[in-house]
């Protein structure tokens, strides 16, 4: 099954709602594709032969949702047996989950549920993180998540926290800008200021999606919405900042036309090649200035 390809510029993900007419189509404005481990393994019919189908066309990123890297207890080891099989077959560059937990006592609570900013869960979760890089034998990457409400048992800020996550040399993020910027309205920070204190070595991948603001403007990330002017005009700053990383638009309902989609497609794929030939100029600026000091330093 595998595919192997470079992951780079604007993906989707693989949903059976937009799948038959994505692979139809196979538009060449989306350049990989990213897929729920949880909705292949165990599973054949329809979701193995989309999976097989869409392989033929793009490279594909793994990205679980059940895992939760801040787990109290060791993952199972014959789902991580199970993931680390569908992981190589599906020839994914890195896997990604969630700085969180999604059950308690063997039940799942079918959320990213956060956790307290302090030690303890930085023990956790670089424990478990260390624990499935090993198991999986792949590199690992934690995504940020959106959060309601502060925990009175935290005593580092959200930012500290992922910073001091990423301390880890194996550590690696996919950072969710629509996440940010959700966190900043609901708890009154700067976003971009967030961004900055990421080290964009770190980074492998983005996601980027829509949410929902409630009458009292409070948002809720639901990943249903057409992406934000705000979110955007983020997604660009953190390009400029980080260098051009793969990007997600993730959508999760409400679905929209192909070619409705495609528009945001587009769009994210502009302010992509901006990110890309700003980076490219900054590289040639810099070996311009370092042939022009060997020159100097050979003539002296």
């Amino acid at each position: 099954m595998r595919r192997s390809g470079q992951v780079c510029g604007i993906g989707i993900g693989l949903r059976l709602e937009l799948a038959e007419e994505l692979l139809e189509r196979r538009p060449p404005e989306i350049r990989w594709l990213e897929v729920h481990p949880e909705n292949y393994i165990r599973r054949g019919g329809r979701f193995r032969t989309t999976l097989r189908r869409a392989l033929d066309s793009w490279p594909v990123v793994t990205h679980a949702l059940t895992m939760g890297f801040a787990s109290a207890v060791p993952f199972d080891a014959a789902y991580v047996r199970e993931l680390g099989a569908f992981l190589r077959d599906v020839g994914t560059p890195w896997h990604s989950d969630h700085m969180c937990f999604a059950s308690v006592d063997g039940l799942f609570a079918h959320d990213l549920l956060p956790v307290p900013f302090h030690e303890e869960s930085l023990r956790t979760i670089r424990q478990r993180m260390s624990e499935a890089r090993d198991a999986l034998g792949i590199e690992l990457a934690f995504e940020n998540v959106s959060y309601y409400a502060s925990s009175e048992a935290s005593d580092l800020s959200e930012v500290d926290f992922t910073v001091a996550l990423l301390e880890d040399p194996d550590a690696r993020m996919l950072l969710d800008v629509n996440n940010v910027y959700v966190n900043s309205r609901n708890f009154g920070f700067d976003p971009r200021a967030w961004i900055d204190r990421i080290p964009p070595e770190k980074v492998v991948q983005i996601h980027i999606a829509g949410h929902h603001v409630r009458p009292d403007g409070f948002r809720i990330d639901t990943h249903a919405e057409d992406v934000c002017d705000e979110v955007y005009a983020l997604l660009d700053h953190t390009l400029e900042r980080v260098g051009p990383r793969p990007v997600l638009l993730e959508r999760d309902g409400n679905y929209p036309t192909l070619d409705e989609l495609l528009v945001q497609v587009r769009r994210l794929t502009d302010i992509y090649d901006r990110a890309t030939a700003a980076h490219a100029a900054v590289r040639e600026e810099r070996a311009r200035s370092a042939h022009e000091t060997l020159a100097r330093d050979g003539q002296s």
